[in-house]
């Protein structure tokens, strides 16, 4: 048996909140696994203004998420390990070309990815080619992958302002991590802050507001 690899264009859908047309300040906002952007945008609507959209892209894998046909409840995903380095590329390319449709004119854009969308934005951040002012990793880590020694990946990382935020009863991103990622993040002198809320694996409405 061999294996073959075949490119072809994909339909996506996003969502936003805001004016696109006339807010100067961008949030791109990835979902977690098992989410959909729809859902997920509903925790931005109230940081959203004429100055200040939001843009949920979906996952390009959607599934069902129970096997009860009486629910048939629908989730996305960014990746799985399977095929991961051409998922990986899918969702880069994706993502820029998000970009390049809404972000023209804006004067600041920030990315902010929620569990699983965590390292969909870093690895966005590091190996596209969108210009991100500020990187929010909330609730997941920043990836082993792409290598922070490696010196494109590290200088867009550094150039983007990166904020860690978890919750201290978030049982996904624990204090472990959170400490393991703050060792890397160190160890290659990449600048961050780290906020952190009374709460668990969410997106804390204080918090949101607090990293206004």
């Amino acid at each position: 048996m061999q294996e073959h690899i075949l490119t072809t264009s994909r339909t996506a859908r996003y969502f936003t909140v805001g004016s696109l047309e006339e807010a100067a300040e961008l949030w791109i906002v990835c979902h977690g696994y098992g989410q959909l952007a729809s859902r997920f945008l509903e925790r931005f609507g109230p940081i959203a203004d004429d100055q200040r959209c939001v843009v949920a892209p979906e996952g390009l894998s959607r599934f069902y998420l129970t096997e009860n046909p009486a629910e048939r409840r629908v989730g996305a995903s960014w990746m799985t390990k399977e095929d991961r380095l051409h998922e990986i590329d899918d969702y880069v390319r994706y993502l820029d070309a998000l970009y390049d449709h809404v972000a023209t004119g804006k004067d600041k854009v920030i990315a902010l990815g929620f569990s699983q969308g965590s390292a969909t934005v870093c690895r966005w951040t590091m190996l596209g080619a969108a210009r991100i002012d500020r990187l929010i990793v909330w609730g997941g880590e920043v990836p082993p992958d792409p290598d922070l020694g490696e010196r494109r990946a590290a200088e867009r990382l550094r150039h983007a302002r990166l904020t860690l935020v978890f919750g201290h009863r978030d049982e996904f991103f624990t204090p472990k991590i959170v400490a393991a990622t703050e060792a890397r993040l160190r160890d290659h002198e990449i600048p961050y802050e780290l906020v952190s809320f009374e709460g668990g694996h969410e997106i804390h409405p204080a918090t949101l507001w607090k990293l206004l």
